[in-house]
């Protein structure tokens, strides 16, 4: 891909249309101020979160060894970078957020589907976040009130003070969606480098406490010669490597949301190149590492940064590593659940919903959730549904960049996507060879995913076909939605098919 550095703007005034707001509007060049930096430190400030922290675990608890773990997750972000440069050109290019974006290959009322689907999703995670934040927050708190814990539970299964830290974490993350999007730029540009310094000072502290990082980092891989797995390593790689994909598979989605604040398409390839895999790969290590060492200071091995948080007994400790977790969970938050859905709902209703309503909404249904029953299984219902779920979605990106790069050559009419009955109209707004092509790339997916989530027994072939979940549900839309446009996508369309 050609690092183009041509913005579109609007050529005409398309502010009457009921498509149109001032939060979904193209940002014309003036008005860009996100260079390499601030997109490297928005990838900082996402990937700094206990999830990531969190992630090796598993893989490790399965066989791996620690570096056969973090390259799984290295690997896993370089491949995930692809479709998030190429998903983020158009914003660059055009200005535009995800669900307009999503007008071109969907139609216009067909963005909806698409936007939804991503939505629902970071909803979910916004809820869990929200509650991981005031849970660090209580957890910090109890060291110096630990007659908090012995308390009754009357708030639908939490006790008061954590439901207050619940809801300050809440009304926080509140507050900077009501500032707009540079107030999120802004805490992520000072957030990252706290964040990185924070992290290198933990390694610093369970490297010199536990005497070296302890004996995980020395344990040999169960998939090694004579190991319990030996000769099994493939099997287990790839469907990790998938999981690792999936991980930020809706981020590859709703990156435009983003880069339509970017100077440069250089901008925003090399930001998201210098600030995804290192991070990732950097705080998988340092989860490992720490863990490792916990064994060693505390005679038991803590994966949970938030339990490790209880340990501490120092008061400056405390509070030093409390906030610590808060920012990384408060940056996360922001970027990675908060903007998706406030964007998406603002699409549904142009002319009544804003940014801010949106973001309102999004808030309010992380509280319905009550996420402090979610996490309660957190193997369960984050590992299986939400990454699961998110694995699915790769059949929205094939959608996307099928049309985008192979129908269109990578030349929208900006115009259009604001016009109800413009190129991008369709079938009442509907693209119906986009919505085909969607539900066939989820389809062969779909027996393994309930297999696994425990609803149904199938054949060992479809759960096998689950494994690659992202990677099939992309392949079989991109090419679905291609080959059936090339066929039949004038008879659709007011305006050209080909760009």
């Amino acid at each position: 891909m050609k690092l183009d550095r041509e913005i579109i703007e609007l050529k005409g005034d398309v502010s009457s249309s009921p498509l149109y707001n001032e939060d979904i509007a193209p940002i014309g060049r003036k008005d860009r101020k996100w260079g390499t930096w601030d997109i490297a430190a928005l990838w900082v400030g996402m990937a700094v979160c206990i999830p990531s922290y969190m992630l090796a675990s598993s893989l490790i608890a399965q066989g791996m060894n620690w570096i056969e773990a973090v390259m799984t997750i290295f690997l896993g972000n370089i491949v995930v970078l692809i479709p998030m440069i190429l998903n983020a050109h158009a914003g660059t290019k055009y200005g535009i957020p995800f669900p307009v974006f999503c007008r071109a290959s969907f139609g216009t009322q067909g963005a909806h589907v698409p936007a939804i689907l991503r939505g629902l999703v970071a909803c979910g995670w916004f809820g869990i976040q929200t509650w991981i934040g005031g849970w660090a927050i209580y957890m910090g708190l109890t060291v110096f009130f630990p007659g908090w814990e012995a308390l009754p539970k009357h708030f639908f299964g939490i006790n008061f003070p954590q439901s207050v830290c619940f809801l300050g974490f809440w009304a926080l993350n509140m507050a900077v969606v009501f500032k707009g999007m540079e107030s999120i730029r802004s805490i992520e540009d000072w957030g990252a480098p706290l964040l990185i310094g924070m992290g290198l000072l933990l390694l610093g502290w369970a490297y010199v406490k536990a005497g070296g990082f302890g004996e995980m980092l020395s344990t040999p891989s169960q998939f090694a010669p004579g190991g319990p797995k030996e000769g099994k390593f493939w099997e287990f790689f790839f469907p990790s490597l998938t999981g690792m994909v999936g991980f930020w598979a809706t981020l590859s989605l709703n990156i435009p949301d983003f880069t339509r604040h970017a100077k440069s398409q250089q901008d925003q390839v090399l930001g998201q190149a210098y600030g995804l895999p290192s991070t990732m790969t950097l705080y998988a290590f340092i989860g490992v590492a720490v863990t490792s060492a916990t064994a060693a200071i505390f005679g038991e091995t803590i994966w949970d940064p938030i339990v490790l948080l209880s340990k501490f007994t120092n008061p400056f400790v405390v509070i030093f590593a409390m906030a610590g977790l808060t920012l990384a969970t408060l940056t996360t938050n922001l970027a990675a659940n908060v903007v998706a859905p406030s964007v998406g709902f603002s699409n549904l209703w142009p002319k009544r919903i804003s940014f801010k309503m949106g973001g309102l909404i999004t808030g309010i249904i992380g509280i319905v959730i009550q996420p402090w029953k979610l996490v309660a299984d957190p193997t369960g219902y984050i590992f299986t549904w939400l990454i699961g779920y998110s694995a699915l979605l790769g059949s929205i990106a094939g959608v996307m960049l099928s049309d985008y790069y192979w129908i269109r050559g990578s030349t929208l009419d900006l115009d259009a996507l604001f016009d109800p009955k413009g190129a991008y109209s369709y079938v009442g707004g509907f693209n119906p060879i986009a919505i085909l092509a969607l539900a066939l790339g989820i389809i062969p997916c779909v027996p393994g995913f309930f297999a696994t989530v425990g609803w149904v027994e199938v054949a060992p072939v479809w759960v096998t076909v689950y494994h690659y979940a992202w990677f099939v549900s992309f392949l079989v839309s991109f090419g679905a939605y291609g080959a059936m446009m090339k066929a039949l996508g004038e008879s659709l369309t007011p305006g050209p098919v080909e760009a």
